[in-house]
């Protein structure tokens, strides 16, 4: 699917860096195949010392040497970068954009009859363990698409999404890793308070969650299915559901996603 191409990383920040590092541990490109630019010179030598991958001093020169180019900038530089981009491509590379709230519409206004997908990734894509939902763009091709999808399977799981249903992924995966965090960070604190230590009640509570998590995966169960086998009659865990239920947890999380939804919605229109 890749061969013969070269991919160039506009950014090399901590995105940039986690999909540089899942591309090579995939073997989908050959470190010599990567390129990276950033403003801060020092962070691409660092990309260089630690992957193998080519600096390029300037955007220009990166545009001219990659078949596909990823967006990993700050949403505020989003335009200039377009500028210069659109002046300077004279190939069709596939541009493939994770500036968080910038729409295709914006993207392809930018540069015209070029083929851009729009992808909205989060955190754990650092430790190869992301959630990236993509959108394509209309000059898209099916090829094309699959090549991003591919992408993002380096650094965990990746679906299509139609662009419309891009807030509601923000407010679910992109923030979800804060709401699991809070989550994780009070059932610490409750195992302390019960006497615990807190290395103890730590190393306890991360592996409950990622074995749950993984336990979900492999059954493909529903959660309520498994929640049932772990559920007694009379006993301690449906004692404690009891009282989450008593205090509205569930509704909470799902109030959590929709305000964080409506949210993003509102900064993209801002």
């Amino acid at each position: 699917m890749f061969r013969d191409k070269t991919i160039g990383f506009i950014g090399g920040g901590n995105m940039g860096e986690a999909l540089i590092r899942g591309l090579i541990a995939a073997s989908l490109f050959p470190a010599e195949k990567i390129i990276a630019y950033d403003v801060i010179k020092s962070r691409v030598q660092y990309l260089e010392k630690e992957f193998g991958v080519r600096g390029h001093a300037s955007i220009i020169e990166l545009a001219e040497s990659s078949s596909i180019i990823v967006l990993a900038v700050k949403p505020q530089v989003v335009s200039q970068v377009l500028d210069v981009l659109r002046t300077h491509l004279s190939h069709k590379p596939l541009v493939i954009s994770i500036a968080a709230g910038i729409a295709l519409s914006t993207l392809e206004g930018g540069l015209p009859n070029t083929s851009v997908v729009r992808v909205m990734p989060n955190t754990p894509a650092l430790v190869q363990k992301g959630a990236s939902a993509l959108s394509r763009g209309k000059q898209v091709s099916a090829e094309q698409m699959e090549m991003g999808l591919a992408l993002f399977r380096a650094v965990g799981k990746a679906v299509e999404v139609d662009e419309k249903m891009m807030d509601a992924v923000t407010g679910l995966s992109g923030s979800g890793p804060a709401y699991v965090l809070l989550m994780i960070e009070a059932l610490i604190d409750a195992g302390v308070f019960m006497g615990l230590t807190r290395q103890t009640a730590r190393e306890l509570v991360v592996q409950t969650v990622a074995g749950t998590s993984m336990m979900l995966e492999i059954t493909g169960k529903h959660p309520s299915e498994l929640k049932d086998m772990i559920t007694s009659p009379g006993g301690t865990t449906i004692h404690g559901l009891h009282v989450l239920e008593s205090y509205s947890v569930r509704s909470a999380l799902m109030e959590c996603v929709e305000a964080a939804t409506q949210r993003s919605a509102e900064l993209g229109r801002s």
